[in-house]
């Protein structure tokens, strides 16, 4: 990492009103490191980014939000990555537009992993966060690092995910590294500091704003050797994640789901231009060239258990299938009484087997 003094050279670089990472690397590659670039002269800083922003960028006063951001970065594991420090991410490094400074807060040996991103829909579906978190859990067990946004849904159940496997996880923020966004994932932010690693190229306490995720989004796709999408609707961002990652020569991998569902529309398109289809994490380590490891743990299937003891859930499992069916539909279906239905639902609810769904609807899980 650079030292002190040339961290704070960076800092001014990258905090400098009008000075966004076109115009930055603009100057580091006419200048080389910010320290020549400030010692430029006014006339030659002028021939490569005009003359109203070369003055700007010599004479306004960062002072305080320079000492800010270098007391935050001498912090236990606190860190300020630059462009051509040892630490930064490699895989940037191949991206068209590599942030010249990146604040990161927890295990930067996560970024020197083989990653995978798994993004998906905000307002996801309880079979949606099981998958995630699943496919996430499994792996991270082969020594992927799992990326995603912090994001509520998909993203945050991916994170714990990779959680429950060391901390194998990346959460990339759409504001400032000493920010929590939103705030119902606080305990999972403060988890992911102490177990995993934030990323943010967004200066300190720069406030959640909807122009910020989008970028964030390619800083996503750019540290990953591929993103996996699980749920996301046709106007998602998640759509927009695949793409930039497309364009960056990653794989793109989506999980299908029901015809039926507004949240399986994006990853049917996906698909349809030329996404893999996945099924397993053994898919996905195929299509990456990862051997499968055959230390991960087995679970049993804990609806093999309820439908080999129990004839009337293994009836009740069988009908409802895994799309969501109103209570009252399934009761017919079952040629149950609505009580007598109810009561296994509730039963298999509480093993986890079966979600219930706003409007009285029941999905298998």
């Amino acid at each position: 990492m650079a030292g002190p003094d040339d961290r704070a050279d960076w800092l001014r670089l990258t905090l400098t009103p009008g000075i966004g990472g076109e115009r930055q690397r603009q100057l580091l590659a006419a200048f080389g490191p910010p320290e020549a670039i400030f010692s430029a002269s006014h006339a030659a800083l002028s021939r490569v980014i005009g003359n109203a922003l070369a003055t700007r960028l010599q004479q306004v006063d960062l002072a305080e939000p320079v000492a800010k951001a270098l007391t935050w970065a001498d912090a236990v594991d606190h860190h300020l990555l630059t462009l051509d420090g040892p630490d930064y991410p490699k895989a940037l490094l191949e991206t068209p537009d590599p942030p010249a400074l990146l604040y990161a807060k927890g295990r930067l040996d996560l970024l020197n992993r083989p990653s995978l991103a798994i993004v998906g829909s905000r307002s996801a579906t309880p079979q949606g966060l099981a998958t995630a978190k699943a496919f996430a859990r499994v792996l991270s067990q082969t020594g992927l690092a799992i990326v995603s946004g912090l994001a509520l849904g998909i993203d945050a159940s991916a994170h714990e995910g990779a959680l429950e496997d060391d901390g194998k996880t990346i959460a990339v923020v759409g504001t400032g590294a000493d920010r929590i966004y939103p705030a119902r994932n606080e305990k999972l932010a403060r988890e992911i500091a102490r177990s995993g690693l934030i990323l943010s190229e967004f200066p300190l306490g720069t406030p959640p704003a909807a122009h910020n995720f989008p970028r964030r989004n390619r800083l996503i796709a750019g540290l990953s050797r591929g993103v996996l999408v699980v749920e996301a609707a046709l106007g998602s961002g998640s759509l927009i994640t695949a793409r930039l990652a497309a364009e960056m020569g990653r794989e793109v991998f989506a999980v299908p789901g029901s015809i039926h569902s507004p949240l399986s529309k994006g990853c049917h398109r996906l698909i349809r231009d030329g996404a893999k289809l996945i099924e397993t994490a053994e898919d996905v380590l195929e299509e990456l060239n990862i051997p499968i490891s055959h230390a991960a743990p087995q679970h049993q299937d804990p609806q093999s258990a309820v439908i080999s003891a129990d004839s009337e859930g293994s009836k009740v499992l069988s009908t409802l299938g895994f799309d969501p069916v109103e209570g009252d539909v399934l009761a017919l279906r079952c040629g149950l009484t609505t009580d007598a239905l109810y009561a296994i639902l509730l039963t298999m609810e509480l093993d986890g087997l079966v979600a219930r769904l706003p409007g009285g609807r029941f999905q298998r899980l």
